[in-house]
């Protein structure tokens, strides 16, 4: 319809009639220019978010790990993604944070940009031990101050890495809707939800618009820039098709969270548990919360990927818990402490 029609009847025009009030429906708001599909979903570079990126190659080994960098001054906050991401699921959030503390995200190996020796190899213990040889390659022996952060299986990475002990300088343990006894009990019917979502699509923006719609991202904006590396082009097919085959690695997925609750608890640093508000505490986590181990927040209106739904309020979050537990660029600093002034000469 024409956006200058009128609901009202016409009337005539009698000058001597005082101008009647006008009408909140007097006229059609004007319709905002449509958007085609392929632009509304279209892939957004990097370079929106994140300051860098770059290789990491492992000494004595053929892997190169890929990550994004961000900021330059405070902590560094070491975000790890869940099966099937990327790095980029933590675009935004690291674009928020960056004015406050470092942010580095890494793609896992058999994920993103990453290239390792063995693809299919997602046990906890190798993808521990390859985020501790990216933080020594990247910081040798002097890292700043390190707060993980892990998403799911990322989750469960980050926690080894802190039970592990291997990380001198780590200050803090974020933990983003992943709690053991639902992670198992689901492990059931992960084969059955990853052979029934869409396998091949025909553009990148086709794969965006279906991590949109299908509810497995909420957030256009995140999406856009998130999911184009967790594709890959098959030649064959001549479409794309999931980077990652996360079917392929079912030995390890009992592996990645079994023991995690201990695990996580056990972690001499601070933590915080962010959920989604589905997840039920077990027995352990519910014990520990009450004896004040953990912080643990729930996140409305969200869904699994916290970080990619509400990236702002994740930010918040995490910058929140840096302030909360004093973690500054070389480690938890004391209030009230002081460096005194040098002496005059």
């Amino acid at each position: 319809m024409d956006s200058s029609s009128n609901l009202n009847p016409l009337r005539e025009d009698i000058s001597d009639e005082e101008p009647a009030p006008a009408s909140v429906f007097a006229t059609r708001p004007l319709r905002p220019p449509s958007t085609s599909s392929s632009e509304k979903y279209s892939p957004v570079e990097w370079t929106s978010y994140f300051d860098k990126e770059d290789d990491v190659s492992i000494p004595g080994s053929n892997d190169v790990f890929h990550v994004y960098m961000a900021g330059t001054e405070g902590p560094l906050v070491f975000c790890l993604h869940g099966g099937g991401f990327s790095g980029l699921s933590f675009s935004i959030v690291a674009s928020k944070i960056k004015e406050k503390a470092r942010v580095v995200a890494m793609d896992l190996r058999g994920h993103g940009k990453s290239v390792s020796e063995d693809e299919l190899d997602l046990s906890l213990e190798t993808m521990s031990n390859d985020v501790v040889a990216v933080i020594k390659e990247l910081y040798g022996d002097s890292p700043p101050a390190i707060v993980l952060v892990g998403h799911s299986m990322g989750g469960s990475v980050a926690v080894q890495v802190a039970a592990n002990k291997t990380l001198p300088s780590l200050a803090g343990l974020v933990v983003v809707d992943v709690v053991e006894g639902t992670a198992v009990a689901s492990l059931i019917h992960m084969q059955k939800i990853l052979s029934n979502r869409m396998q091949h699509f025909p553009s990148i923006q086709k794969a965006i618009e279906y991590s949109v719609r299908g509810g497995s991202l909420r957030n256009i904006d995140s999406a856009r820039v998130s999911i184009p590396t967790t594709l890959k082009y098959d030649d064959s097919k001549h479409c794309y098709t999931y980077r990652t085959r996360l079917e392929q690695t079912e030995q390890y997925w009992k592996g990645w969270y079994e023991g995690l609750s201990e695990k996580f608890l056990s972690s001499p640093v601070p933590k915080l548990l962010l959920l989604a508000g589905t997840d039920r505490l077990d027995r352990t986590l519910t014990i520990g919360q009450m004896q004040g181990k953990f912080q643990m927040i729930v996140v409305k209106h969200t869904g699994h990927a916290i970080q990619e739904d509400v990236p702002e309020e994740f930010a918040n979050l995490v910058v929140n818990f840096i302030s909360r537990n004093r973690i500054g660029p070389h480690g938890v600093q004391i209030p009230g402490t002081w460096k005194p002034s040098q002496p005059k000469t």
